[in-house]
């Protein structure tokens, strides 16, 4: 598949000045729903793809494999321009060599990498840490190296606001953009103070999470370089709790015309792109 026009649709939003809310997508579904409902970037996390593949927590126990034939089920389902959330790499620098080339050829847009320690290693308190602002470099610089396509977005990503402080943030941001990152992802710990004090020291834009006052003002975030700022995941909540519903329901002994929140027959079919399908079987099958 050409994953080009969708690659400059991204690129096209972090060179511009408006800030986007990306849709949160874990399945083809979910990003044809994201899609159809006019989101301009759908962001696949780690977190989620856990949940979504294995049913299992934020643990970074999904491998590489599993979450790249994952986005690549949701790049192939439609055109929607998706940003992924690639952990660390997947382990050293030389991993992140090989998490770009797998991503890359998913179909993905963007991608950041962290410089969290993960997965957690033996004998932590519990507390996140943080790998050296020099092994950090490398990740980006091995990132960068790796990818053939240069539309696609490297993010360099850091969680130093939560963990180590502003001054720290500011040090990595710094030392990730000369190292060439096209954005920087701030994760956790955003704040007013954190966006100003950042976007005032750095020239490329940022990727964050929201929050409220200024942080759910588009219009601020996007004065103050933010192009991409997340919503959390509601929408795999949401539909954990109406499969439960649902399931629960008929457990008890409601009839299934009784049951509620059923998406109708027409949203099945524009979701699974049922009009495509009967054409393709009139013309190729020689189908009614």
């Amino acid at each position: 598949m050409n994953w080009t026009e969708r690659r400059e649709r991204f690129r096209a939003i972090l060179s511009g000045s408006r800030c986007v809310h990306p849709g949160s997508v874990y399945d083809a579904i979910s990003a044809r729903i994201a899609e159809d409902l006019g989101f301009e970037v759908g962001i696949f996390s780690g977190s989620i793809g856990s949940m979504s593949v294995l049913g299992a927590p934020d643990l970074v126990v999904l491998t590489l494999t599993e979450f790249a034939a994952q986005a690549y089920r949701i790049c192939r389902a439609g055109n929607l321009a998706l940003l992924c959330d690639a952990d660390h790499g997947y382990g050293n620098a030389l991993n992140v060599r090989r998490t770009v080339e797998e991503l890359e050829s998913a179909g993905i847009c963007a991608m950041s990498i962290e410089d969290t320690v993960l997965p957690h290693p033996y004998g932590l308190s519990g507390k996140p840490t943080l790998i050296s602002v020099e092994e950090g470099i490398g990740k980006m610089k091995a990132a960068l190296s790796a990818r053939q396509d240069k539309r696609l977005v490297i993010a360099g990503r850091t969680s130093a606001l939560a963990i180590t402080g502003v001054d720290d943030c500011l040090k990595r941001a710094k030392a990730y953009e000369a190292a060439g990152v096209d954005a920087i992802f701030l994760a956790g710990g955003v704040s007013v103070a954190g966006i100003e004090a950042i976007s005032s020291e750095i020239r490329i834009p940022l990727i964050t999470g929201g929050g409220a006052g200024s942080l759910a003002d588009l219009d601020w975030m996007a004065a103050h370089k933010v192009r991409v700022a997340l919503q959390g995941h509601a929408p795999f909540s949401a539909a954990v709790q109406a499969v439960y519903d649902t399931l629960r329901a008929l457990r008890d002994g409601v009839p299934p015309r009784e049951l509620k929140n059923i998406a109708s027959t027409e949203l099945m079919r524009q979701v699974t792109r049922a009009d495509d399908y009967q054409r393709w079987t009139k013309d190729y099958l020689g189908g009614a």
